[in-house]
């Protein structure tokens, strides 16, 4: 993958996270706020916690940080994947974010 092709597919993932948070703000009372800043967006849930994604460009990666921990995605042809096997990015933040904020929540592309 170019450094292009990447950060297309990076902007994507972040804007997508964005309008996830919009959606989920407008049909829940989950009150995700969400904050960018360049190549990083924090999510701040009610309970005061976040989650942080942020953009890693030299490694071409997407990096996660959560109350569980920090993971690694690569673009892998189709989907954003964990690199020790934690599975696919949007599913794996809908699970860090159901668990922070107390309620069943979708994070999709």
């Amino acid at each position: 993958m170019t450094d292009q092709e990447y950060m297309d597919r990076a902007e994507a993932l972040l804007k997508a996270v964005e309008q996830a948070c919009d959606r989920i703000n407008e049909t829940t009372d989950a009150d995700i706020d969400n904050q960018r800043v360049g190549g990083m967006v924090t999510l701040v849930f009610r309970n005061g916690s976040q989650i942080v994604i942020n953009l890693q460009k030299p490694l071409h990666e997407v990096w996660m940080a959560s109350r569980s921990g920090g993971y690694h995605y690569r673009f892998d042809g189709s989907a954003w994947m964990d690199t020790k096997g934690a599975g696919e990015f949007f599913a794996h933040l809908s699970r860090e974010a159901s668990a922070q904020a107390g309620m069943a929540l979708d994070f999709s592309s």
